[in-house]
């Protein structure tokens, strides 16, 4: 099943992510190479959202990472959700439906 976790950032985010950044890459890259994390950024124009996409089997696993989240822990980041994502089409769909 995917996963998208949002974060929705503050308005000093920009300014204040290089102190955090480095440990944020870490978590993401660790949870990229168990194979939970499958794409992640921050929205552009303007720089006020950040989507995570996940695989896993339960939204505990982007639940968690959240919670581990240095962004999330340092007030970078304002608020977070976890929501399903059913997708339909493409090689990774979790559910192909043609």
């Amino acid at each position: 099943m995917h996963y998208l976790l949002i974060y929705d950032v503050s308005s000093d985010y920009l300014e204040r992510r290089a102190e955090f950044r480095g440990a944020h890459l870490k978590l993401a890259w660790a949870a990229a190479e168990r194979g939970e994390l499958l794409l992640a950024g921050a929205l552009a124009d303007p720089v006020d959202t950040a989507v995570l996409l996940f695989e896993a089997d339960s939204p505990e696993v982007p639940e968690a990472f959240a919670k581990a989240d240095p962004y999330v822990l340092n007030g970078l980041v304002t608020q977070w959700r976890v929501r399903p994502w059913t997708t339909v089409v493409g090689e990774h769909a979790s559910t192909p439906v043609r």
